[in-house]
């Protein structure tokens, strides 16, 4: 969503799109990535409890920005702790139709509709085992538009990258793919779980991607079926982006439709990360998505929950140096409230 190492301003100046086809193609070149990766300061180091995944840093980048698993090790260069690259499908896939991403700059926020472009199994688990990085990479599996089966195609799409990736990601959250939201629902779950517990033959964390829009009892649901078909998961990442638009929202685009990402969705989306918390007690890895833009926001995710934490949208208006940035302010956030490290403060603002 922005050209990076070309500075933010400038590429505003390009449709949103183009702005990050231009991102990519440069990061592939190359061009602004660092010499050097980001010191980390050690007490933000943090192994996930379940899934055993050794993370310098709490800071992840979001799957959406590197769909075909082109720039991984350029991304790892700025910082980030991990890296999760999809959503990918078996089949390649235009995604819909254009104009699809909009930037509401005003509310330092996105609307997505892009509709799991991209270009198929094949060509992403090339650039999988190609990865070089010394960051955790992860793979967001999905499932076709036009699927006649779609919990076939995530069987399908873990087999294909849990060997070389160090975790995978379930996504069936995009609001933007008609009806995958429905594999929430606990009678699909059940079954989705099921088939995908005996599809992770090479063993590798799998995690579950949820939407931030659950009532209560949606999230009960969702954790029951998890302890009783998901034991085999290593956690939830939470969230994906919202369908609603609250009424804060001002800028001219505010009502297209898609998912809305960036700061209008930190605090629902710690809402439910908190919520998911509280059910589950620490028996499963928790990473928190949606709305972080700051080390303060990263720290909210910790507190409610969440071992680790992913951003992307924000990048769009702060740039790529926003990473570094908050695992160079965590610390003192931490040792104001008398944790040594990072692993201390998870769940304490429960």
């Amino acid at each position: 969503m922005g050209l990076i190492g070309m500075g933010v301003a400038a590429v505003r100046m390009l449709p949103p799109e183009a702005a990050h086809s231009a991102t990519i193609s440069a990061l592939k070149r190359g061009l602004g990535v660092p010499l050097r990766t980001p010191a980390i300061d050690p007490s933000l180091s943090v192994t996930l409890p379940r899934s055993g995944l050794t993370l310098a840093g709490p800071v992840g980048l979001a799957a959406g920005f590197d769909k075909n698993c082109e720039v991984p090790a350029a991304m790892a260069r700025f910082g980030f702790g991990f890296v999760e690259c999809g959503t990918v499908t078996p089949l390649p896939q235009p995604g819909n139709p254009k104009p699809r991403l909009f930037r509401l700059s005003e509310d330092g926020a996105v609307i997505n509709r892009m509709g799991f472009n991209n270009y198929g199994l094949a060509y992403f688990v090339r650039r999988l085992k190609a990865y070089r990085g010394t960051a955790p990479i992860g793979a967001n599996v999905g499932a076709n538009k036009e699927s006649q089966d779609r919990i076939a195609d995530y069987v399908r799409g873990i087999e294909a990258v849990s060997p070389h990736a160090d975790y995978v990601t379930v996504n069936i959250s995009s609001p933007n793919t008609p009806g995958l939201r429905g594999l929430q629902d606990k009678g699909a779950l059940q079954s989705l779980l099921a088939a995908c517990g005996a599809a992770d033959r090479a063993g590798k964390p799998v995690f579950l991607k949820v939407a931030p829009d659950l009532d209560r009892s949606a999230i009960a649901d969702i954790v029951g079926v998890v302890r009783k078909e998901g034991a085999w998961l290593a956690g939830l990442i939470v969230s994906n982006t919202t369908l609603a638009r609250p009424d804060t929202l001002t800028s001219r685009d505010k009502g297209e439709a898609g998912g809305l990402s960036g700061a209008p969705l930190m605090a629902p989306s710690t809402r439910v990360l908190a919520a998911f918390a509280a059910e589950l007690r620490g028996e499963f890895d928790l990473i928190g998505a949606g709305g972080i833009a700051s080390a303060a926001d990263a720290y909210a995710k910790i507190k409610a929950g969440a071992h680790a934490v992913q951003l992307y949208s924000a990048l769009v208006y702060s740039g790529p140096g926003l990473v570094a940035q908050i695992h160079e302010d965590l610390p003192a956030l931490l040792a104001a409230d008398g944790f040594t490290r990072l692993a201390e403060a998870v769940g304490t603002g429960l």
